[in-house]
């Protein structure tokens, strides 16, 4: 151990006190969110639509483009100690790439947040979109993404497994996760309407990355039918683990609903 430096002149030395610990700015919960190092808009999303009065903490793993099965499967070495990096006592933590769940695994996820913290919920982003889907009647589903096909077609043979019926999957081809990032919303938009089948009873737009939640309310008016986005169906989740059970307009069924 280095030696204390000396002081200048001989200071005081600081009378004891009694101070009261009170239970902080976050007084109906603390989530954590394990988010990809590329990822810029699962942030700002959380922010918007969480009440003030809730806290939210990140951390960051590493994902190396290209967005491939091999680069998210690589991931899930670092979960555990991402989420030891968060502060304690949180009641909820997710890992906050949907693609990266479906690879990973769900359970491998869960296990590896608790493993960082015990004692939080934890879950996958996978995990909360299946959670929104079922609470909103949606089974035979088409499937939007900005991903490569081998990630779609991954994710959409995971979603079979889980007891949906998958009616048409297009992904938008980008290979980089912070080009995911840029897509405008009204290319979103584009992507579901393009997609949506009369047979489909609801439409999910897949990956944290992309600016669903800004329109989720515009394309269920479009169509009329219930739409999950991933941040919407994350953020969703993550509050009603904390038994927060706030409905919110503007943000479509989900929120107005359950």
């Amino acid at each position: 151990m280095a030696a204390l430096p000396e002081t200048h002149q001989a200071w005081p030395y600081s009378t004891p006190r009694q101070t009261t610990l009170g239970k902080g700015r976050h007084t109906r919960g603390r989530l954590g969110f394990v988010l990809l190092n590329s990822e810029e808009t699962a942030d700002d999303d959380i922010r918007s639509i969480v009440p003030d009065d809730v806290g939210v903490f990140y951390t960051r793993v590493p994902l190396a483009d290209p967005v491939t099965i091999e680069n998210l499967a690589a991931v899930g070495d670092d979960l555990g100690a991402a989420a030891s990096l968060l502060p304690p006592d949180m009641d909820a933590i997710a890992y906050v790439c949907t693609s990266g769940g479906v690879v990973v695994g769900e359970e491998n996820v869960a296990r590896a947040l608790n493993e960082g913290q015990s004692g939080a919920k934890t879950t996958s982003l996978i995990t909360c979109v299946i959670d929104a889907m079922h609470v909103l009647g949606m089974k035979k589903i088409v499937l939007g993404t900005p991903y490569l096909d081998e990630v779609n077609h991954f994710e959409a043979d995971f979603l079979v497994d889980r007891g949906f019926e998958i009616l048409d999957v297009q992904g938008l081809c980008i290979e980089n996760g912070r080009d995911m990032c840029l897509v405008e919303p009204d290319d979103i938009v584009k992507l579901a309407l393009e997609i949506d089948r009369p047979d489909a009873d609801g439409i999910f737009i897949s990956c944290s990355a992309l600016r669903t939640v800004e329109v989720v309310d515009e394309i269920e008016q479009r169509t009329g039918k219930p739409v999950v986005g991933s941040n919407h169906a994350l953020i969703w989740r993550m509050l009603r683990l904390a038994g927060i059970e706030d409905r919110m307009d503007g943000l479509g069924r989900l929120y107005r609903e359950h």
